[in-house]
């Protein structure tokens, strides 16, 4: 098996997974930000514990491996006690996690320009402050700039030509980290999920991901674990729910601000998204295209 790659920001570090003991049927649930990733933990959480009345917070129930937030061995040990079947939270791409055969992850891809649209919003629901803190990163030496409007935000992310294991939420990183799972998308131990099909039919979908996952539901529970995995009740539940354990979100709720699908493309002329398509064409190939920009 290839050594992993390591994918480092100012709060990851995927080299925590090369000393994880994996169990049989553990699931990775493996996104970028802003793509679906608490969704599938819920859905997941739904689907393992058969109810939903969770017995704790959802990142308890679903810990961030790779978070420097939390120390490692707190994370190792918490994941230890663990009786359930366990589903883990990433944000590293399939290659920067060893590729256990007993493992089953899941990968979910979310339109880029949608997606860079939520991730846009959520800086301005982040702490910098609480964040640096809790990973123990030096203050700015300069006072922080002050932030573009979304249009030529979202202009200058379809440009960026950065380094994509650097900067794995840019547009380069995005299909980074979806090629890779797309390579690997007929190994029986990876499933890959549109946000969309989250979207348009919910029910249907976590039907197909609990076959996957050979996990048996009985069928007078699927209407109330649906209605549990709805974005509205989710937001509802967002003190529960929103990836905050260190208090870095300034409000929970705003973490699940819309969701909608068609954010991206409404802020771009003809021209302009024409030029998205040219770009990711550079970056990935057609059939992973035709996939992931089918209209909702």
């Amino acid at each position: 098996m290839p050594t992993p790659v390591r994918y480092r920001s100012a709060d990851e570090d995927s080299a925590r997974w090369l000393d994880f003991a994996f169990r049989p049927g553990d699931i990775v649930i493996s996104t970028r930000s802003k793509s679906g990733t608490t969704w599938m933990q819920m859905i997941c959480a739904l689907l393992v514990l058969r109810t939903a009345d969770l017995p704790a917070a959802l990142p308890h129930l679903s810990p961030w491996l790779d978070w420097l937030v939390v120390p490692q061995q707190q994370v190792y040990d918490h994941l230890a006690a663990q009786q359930h079947r366990r589903f883990i939270k990433t944000h590293t791409p399939l290659d920067g996690v060893p590729f256990d055969a007993r493992v089953a992850f899941i990968v979910v891809a979310r339109h880029p320009l949608d997606m860079a649209v939520s991730l846009y919003h959520q800086g301005d629901n982040i702490d910098r402050g609480r964040l640096r803190q809790l990973t123990g990163a030096p203050p700015p030496s300069e006072p922080e700039p002050v932030r573009r409007p979304l249009h030529p935000w979202l202009l200058d992310w379809i440009a960026g030509d950065p380094d994509p294991r650097q900067a794995l939420d840019s547009l380069p990183g995005v299909m980074w980290h979806l090629r890779d799972a797309w390579q690997r998308r007929h190994e029986p131990n990876v499933l890959l999920v549109h946000y969309d099909d989250l979207r348009s039919d919910l029910g249907a979908e976590m039907q197909r991901i609990a076959a996957w996952l050979d996990i048996g539901v009985p069928a007078g529970l699927w209407p109330e674990l649906v209605r549990a995995a709805s974005f509205d009740r989710m937001r509802q539940r967002a003190s529960d729910l929103a990836p905050d354990s260190g208090g870095v979100l300034k409000d929970h709720r705003a973490f699940f601000r819309a969701g909608r699908s068609g954010a991206g493309r409404d802020v771009l002329s003809a021209e302009e998204l024409n030029s998205y398509h040219e770009r990711t064409a550079q970056l990935a190939p057609p059939d992973l295209l035709a996939w992931l920009h089918r209209q909702p």
